[in-house]
């Protein structure tokens, strides 16, 4: 049986999905007001910037891949109106619950899809946009995701990927400190669980740099890739089209 990895260890890669969904389950009550704290409010600005460059208009069809609780879905909504299509989806059951009543709550009804990337239950073809922001790392075959990805997109269709990525060197040693000294102690004192952001510092450094995710957007299908780094490379948004 193939192994793959989840954070620093090695897992089978049939079990890695269960010991994620974990990991989700755990957090998902705490979810946004972790991101507040242990980003000090920038994810906001990330997803803010993400949006920009969706550059949606009206009457637009977007998947919201990893849509968790809802941030990027309802941004979205706003931009696409009544004639245009936002689809919330998640493989975690208990984040995408709280993504959409958190929608509700905002008075926004969306399609809500709980699924897996790698198998996308929707035809060739259909979107114009699709996203994934702090998703794909927790991939167990990223590959197949994007390609996935890749295959519902319309021609000329456009992809997002926002993730943590690799932060320029002279932040390396105080963003280590931070993740792997400050931000368990955090996840135990405001969510009750050290052990999920203790995964989650991991995961970050496994996960592709944004040389080799570019490569592996355009080995999947994509043929423009770019990306932009945000808070010195802490966080990169991939853009890749369709062509």
């Amino acid at each position: 049986m193939s192994t793959t990895h989840f954070g620093f260890k090695s897992v089978d890669e049939a079990e890695k999905a269960s010991h994620v969904k974990g990991v989700f389950d755990s957090v998902a009550p705490k979810y946004d007001l972790m991101n507040d704290l242990m980003s000090m409010g920038l994810h906001r600005l990330w997803k803010a910037y993400t949006v920009t460059v969706a550059n949606l208009k009206e009457g637009d069809q977007v998947l919201d891949i990893a849509g968790g609780t809802g941030d990027l879905a309802l941004a979205f909504a706003k931009k696409v109106g009544k004639s245009g299509r936002v689809v919330h989806t998640d493989i975690n059951e208990a984040m995408l619950r709280t993504g959409r009543d958190r929608l509700l709550d905002e008075g926004v009804v969306l399609p809500t899809v709980v699924c897996d990337a790698e198998k996308l239950p929707f035809p060739d073809h259909h979107f114009d946009l699709v996203s994934v922001a702090f998703g794909l790392r927790n991939m167990t075959h990223k590959d197949v995701a994007l390609a996935e990805m890749n295959r519902v997109l319309k021609p000329g269709g456009k992809l997002l990927v926002l993730e943590f990525s690799k932060v320029a060197k002279p932040l390396e040693k105080a963003y280590d400190w931070y993740s792997f000294k400050v931000l368990p102690k955090l996840g135990e004192l405001v969510a009750g669980d050290s052990a999920s952001y203790q995964y989650l510092a991991e995961s970050i450094r496994m996960h592709p740099g944004q040389e080799e995710l570019k490569a592996l957007m355009k080995a999947n299908g994509f043929g423009h890739v770019d990306y932009h780094n945000l808070t010195g490379g802490l966080v990169a948004l991939h853009v890749g089209i369709k062509c």
